[in-house]
């Protein structure tokens, strides 16, 4: 924004984008309001091309001849329209979120997702929030790193999943198990997470191979979507990372 106090952040961004060859304009402070698509503008704004989705299938590792055994994730070739899923350690490692309409807490979502190691989140193309301005912002960057598949709806993905060897474990109160008594470590894996308030929807909670709670110890008696995933995903991540064996601990 033309006119903004100097900052060394300001700088940093100028010179990265030189030596990207990203041009850099001074506008003013309307021309900004205008263009922001956020209730919090900074001073700065980036247009970049939009994200492309990313095929379920490839998100799990199948479709190019690798299963979900591979040693990495495979990447869309020079060209293709499908988003080019990051370079992971496979087994696959996606989050399913059923019904989550709050930006702020998809963007949460795809923050803690990046930072647990997941390869890829699968979106209702209906009835959910998706990645808006708002969600890029609170994701910090997380967006650029992690695939997403849009699907017609969770219920059909979930059986598919199924079909290419995915367990899929849904996070839901009144489970039978708690997430860490689970063996989540060994192979493919989705979690999926439901809407604010409602959680699962009665169908996506069907087709689950297994439902866990998070074990509670206070007053209230539910967290946050964005949080009890995250707790759900750092399980995950743990029990790969460290080769712990599932605490029988409730």
């Amino acid at each position: 924004m033309d006119g903004s106090d100097p900052a060394e952040i300001l700088r940093e961004i100028q010179t990265l984008a030189r030596a990207s060859h990203v041009p850099v304009r001074f506008v003013s402070q309307r021309q900004i309001q205008q263009a922001q698509g956020s209730e919090a503008p900074q001073g700065v704004i980036a247009f970049a091309d939009e994200l492309a989705e990313a095929d379920l299938s490839s998100l799990v590792g199948i479709g190019s001849g690798d299963g979900p055994s591979s040693a990495v994730a495979p990447a869309a070739q020079s060209g293709d329209s499908a988003l080019e899923v990051p370079a992971r350690t496979w087994p696959a490692f996606l989050l399913v979120v059923d019904g989550v309409t709050d930006p702020q807490n998809l963007g949460a979502l795809f923050r803690s997702a990046e930072c647990a190691g997941v390869s890829g989140i699968l979106l209702a193309r209906h009835r959910s929030a998706h990645v808006t301005p708002s969600v890029t912002k609170v994701a910090a960057g997380a967006v650029e790193h992690v695939g997403v598949a849009l699907v017609p709806g969770i219920p059909a993905a979930l059986e598919e999943l199924k079909g290419l060897g995915v367990l899929t474990v849904g996070l839901d109160e009144r489970g039978t198990e708690p997430v860490s008594s689970l063996r989540l470590g060994d192979g493919p894996i989705a979690l999926v997470v439901g809407a604010e308030g409602r959680g699962l929807a009665h169908l996506s909670r069907q087709r689950c191979d297994v439902l866990a709670r998070i074990p509670l110890h206070g007053a209230i008696e539910s967290l946050n979507v964005s949080v009890a995933a995250a707790v759900a995903m750092f399980e995950v991540a743990r029990q790969r990372s460290a080769g712990t064996p599932p605490s029988a601990k409730d």
